[in-house]
């Protein structure tokens, strides 16, 4: 695909910048009322897969975890949302933009993603209410 289409593809579906593939599992945690069904439904496009729950019980490619102040420790959240990745698949951390309702600080967010072991490698708005923070797992985690 060229660069214009690209970018063509970024302004139609939001879900563009998360970088997903055709087949690819994404299981999504943290789904509420308040999540961005555009999103939701741009990322199912581009994957041809219907978005995956909490339930699910084999390994996804990715996770999408909306995540808010209020909904509890963030730490825990994340470390979760490893269980069911291999080392190097993205977790998108999707938390409320600065003035929203459950906005969550980016200290916050780098402080728990480093004790969760992992590290954020990109932030940018997803939406009009949501900012998506790209955290990985190392690769060479456990590996000599």
């Amino acid at each position: 695909m060229s660069a214009t289409a690209d970018h063509a593809e970024e302004r139609t579906n939001p879900a563009a910048r998360l970088g997903f593939q055709a087949g690819q599992v994404v299981q999504e945690l943290g789904y509420d009322d308040d999540t961005d069904q555009e999103l939701r439904e741009g990322i199912e496009a581009i994957t041809g897969e219907e978005l995956v729950d909490e339930d699910f019980d084999d390994v996804a490619d990715a996770v999408v975890l909306w995540f808010r102040d209020e909904d509890g420790d963030l730490t825990d959240a994340l470390v979760d949302a490893t269980t069911m990745i291999d080392p190097g698949a993205p977790v998108w951390l999707l938390t409320p933009k600065t003035g929203r309702p459950g906005y969550v600080e980016p200290s916050d967010i780098g402080d728990a993603s480093q004790t969760a072991g992992l590290a954020q490698t990109s932030t940018f708005s997803a939406g009009r209410d949501w900012t998506a923070s790209r955290l990985v797992t190392p690769k060479a985690a456990g590996k000599k």
